[in-house]
């Protein structure tokens, strides 16, 4: 065994001991409560598990995307909240370490790693889903200032944002993919409307957010004025990295456990085979990439694969599982089957993915 893995090794068992004894602290507690899941973040800072990978200069642990990846396996298991700040350390927090002005992370890390402030992501329009370059959300400066005007949909967490990382049109005359800025905008003043959508499924996880002359001071724009589109390529990099897969990969796996078990009360069917060796080819890809982070590879392209795999899957699992599932989980595989509709949309529909692996890997024209 590598010092790595023996080191990666220790640190689960600390990770595991630690989660043993905080998640039964939450007995009987509801861990999709807002309260509960702002209460887990804070609980993860004390612990010094929120922000494993950022530079402990910024208040993190400067420890690796494997222990990263291991609090994430155990937190699955142990059944932990997933926490309301997770857009802040995986997206937001990574993007000002990387690009951020002094002020910037001064003022927002620290934050964002006890789980003070949400945050939530303001990329998709009505009119400019997947194809980002495209959003009409403008950001018209006077003087030091922005008014910014427009409106966004499907934002996760908007409802209990304090900010939002916000990707707006900065210049009228500018080409495309050079008109756009990253903005670090504040939720709760004025010119600012939050109207929660009702999901497929009854939940209502993320809203339109509508925007009409809302402020936001220069110093909260993150890079140039125009370089909102490699801003949002940085974070839409961390948003479906390894990490994110591992994550999906979790959650699938405890349903092939129940698929399984489904299976089992009736007549085997031969589709349970081949959806889990994909579940498992989600994995190996996912650990892939951890690898190559790890090496200090980036393969963006690669990522889009993944995207593309744990998606599809996550969708073919909740197929089978409402085909063969036993009555006892009925309930719970319609509830799959819904939330997965959406998988091959968000994060970048299946569509875009495959134009980059195209382009990108394929080397085909546009």
């Amino acid at each position: 065994m590598s010092s790595r893995q023996q080191a990666g090794e220790e640190f689960r068992r600390s990770v595991r001991d630690w989660l043993t004894a905080a998640v039964a602290e939450l007995a009987g507690a509801c861990v999709d409560d807002v309260a509960v899941r702002k209460a887990w973040d804070r609980k993860l800072y004390n612990a010094g598990l929120a922000g494993l990978t950022w530079p402990e200069e910024f208040g993190g642990r400067g420890l690796s995307l494997l222990e990263e990846y291991i609090l994430h396996e155990e937190a699955a298991r142990a059944g932990a909240p997933e926490g309301n700040g997770r857009i802040g350390r995986i997206l937001v927090g990574p993007l000002l370490i990387k690009h951020g002005s002094p002020a910037q992370q001064q003022r927002y890390l620290k934050p964002i790693l006890r789980g003070d402030e949400v945050w939530c992501q303001g990329f998709s329009e009505p009119g400019a889903g997947s194809d980002l370059a495209g959003v009409s959300t403008r950001a018209d400066r006077t003087g030091e200032h922005y008014r910014v005007s427009g409106q966004k949909v499907w934002t996760s967490f908007a409802d209990q944002a304090d900010r939002c990382l916000l990707l707006a049109r900065t210049s009228a005359e500018a080409p495309r993919h050079h008109n756009l800025g990253m903005l670090l905008l504040d939720m709760r003043q004025g010119g600012v409307e939050v109207h929660p959508i009702t999901r497929i499924t009854g939940e209502r996880t993320f809203s339109e957010v509508r925007f009409d002359g809302a402020v936001v001071h220069e110093r909260d724009r993150v890079g140039g004025e125009t370089d909102g589109w490699r801003m949002a390529m940085a974070v839409l990099s961390d948003e479906r990295g390894p990490i994110e897969a591992i994550t999906r990969y979790l959650v699938m796996s405890r349903h092939t456990t129940m698929l399984r078990e489904c299976c089992a009360r009736g007549s085997r069917a031969p589709e349970l085979d081949e959806v889990c060796a994909r579940v498992e080819t989600v994995r190996w890809h996912a650990m892939r990439g951890l690898e190559n982070a790890l090496a200090g590879i980036e393969d963006r392209p690669a990522d889009s694969v993944s995207k593309l795999m744990w998606s599809h899957t996550w969708q073919a699992l909740a197929a089978y599982g409402l085909r063969l599932g036993c009555p006892r989980h009925e309930q719970a595989w319609q509830q799959q089957y819904l939330e997965s509709r959406a998988a091959s949309v968000f994060s970048g529909s299946t569509q875009i993915q495959r134009n980059i692996i195209a382009e990108r890997v394929l080397g085909l024209p546009r």
